[in-house]
């Protein structure tokens, strides 16, 4: 008899696997089931850590798509006030699958979201992407209409797509009691009026997130079937928690069931795939190395490079070894995140 752990690789061990290498030079560490290559049609879509995926892509030559394109020219920064350039079009962070479940469902006609227009002050705000149009609207019928214009332009980039890679954030989500519609943010951060009795908070589960992947799934196979979708995990921390728990557990608790959803996911779907960006940026590093920024939030430009050259070399894309092609632009363009927003409210 001999132990059913004998002649496995390296990569099964964590002495050999992560003590005594890098994770990041291993190619076990991600072996793509679909190749990506630079013709690819890729929809990007997820939380702030997502656009740097797309940013890195769009560096490497991919064609990500952009739907809603800037016409004007104007600085970077306030495109990105603006929400152009962040995704595949200007619907902003999307933190969970359940809003990336209503945008899809929503832009193909078979969602009706509710309470979408909130007030503050005297302008109008897109409640769905509430800081994408950054002063509001002047009307409550220019919100509407704008927001028609950009469903459309989802259909269009989702029709187009090949890959659709989705980066989950977050499972804490504030939404309309009565309609189970979920919003970016909560009422009275950017706009709007808090009311527990329409608005309250709610905290996916596991099962929450399957059951949302596979109505997207559904919503997709009548649409467009050969869109596959690439999954990863966000390895940013909560900015803040109204779950009643510290902090620390309730980020822990939010990307443990991120993470074991999506790894029940890839399992049942075998044209799902999952990219490990989670665990390139938190794994302990025999060097000490870490990857966060001294806020402990932010991942750095340095941890950025590290985690999109692994997806890069595994998809034959890999920049020159050594390349910092990818740390300029990491370092000038800090995430666009509806979430830091909430700092304002920390005693």
């Amino acid at each position: 008899m001999t132990s059913p752990y004998e002649g496995l690789g390296q990569e099964a061990f964590w002495k050999s696997a992560v003590v005594s290498c890098d994770p990041a030079d291993d190619p076990a560490i991600y072996r793509p089931r679909h190749r990506i290559g630079k013709d690819t049609q890729i929809f990007t879509a997820g939380s702030c850590f997502a656009q740097h995926v797309a940013q890195a892509l769009r560096i490497a030559g991919c064609s990500v798509l952009d739907a809603e394109p800037l016409h004007v020219p104007i600085s970077t920064e306030l495109a990105r006030r603006f929400g152009y350039g962040l995704y595949s079009a200007r619907f902003g962070n999307i933190y969970t699958l359940r809003q990336l479940r209503q945008l899809i469902g929503e832009a193909l006609g078979e969602f009706h979201p509710e309470a979408t227009i909130w007030k503050h002050g005297e302008r109008f705000y897109d409640a769905l992407r509430p800081t994408v149009e950054a002063e509001g609207f002047s009307t409550e019928e220019e919100a509407i209409d704008a927001r028609a214009l950009h469903l459309e332009a989802v259909k269009k980039a989702l029709q187009d797509a090949d890959v659709l890679i989705f980066t989950l954030g977050l499972t804490e989500s504030w939404e309309h009691i009565a309609s189970g519609t979920v919003y970016p943010t909560a009422p009275e951060t950017v706009a709007g009026q808090y009311d527990p009795r329409i608005f309250g908070f709610r905290n996916l589960t596991f099962q929450d997130c399957l059951d949302d992947y596979a109505q997207v799934k559904s919503l997709l196979a009548g649409f467009n079937p050969d869109l596959r979708i690439l999954l990863t995990v966000s390895p940013v921390p909560l900015t803040a928690t109204a779950s009643g728990r510290h902090i620390l557990t309730a980020t822990t608790q939010s990307k443990a069931i991120l993470r074991a959803a999506a790894s029940e996911i890839i399992q049942s779907d075998l044209e799902c795939d999952y990219f490990p960006s989670y665990e390139l940026v938190t794994a302990p590093k025999s060097d000490g190395s870490n990857w966060f920024e001294p806020n402990l939030r932010s991942v750095s430009a340095e941890g950025v490079a590290r985690v999109m050259k692994v997806f890069l070399r595994a998809h034959n894309l890999a920049l020159e070894p050594n390349s910092d092609n990818l740390q300029p632009e990491a370092e000038a363009d800090e995430p666009h995140c509806d979430e830091l927003l909430l700092e304002a409210f920390a005693p």
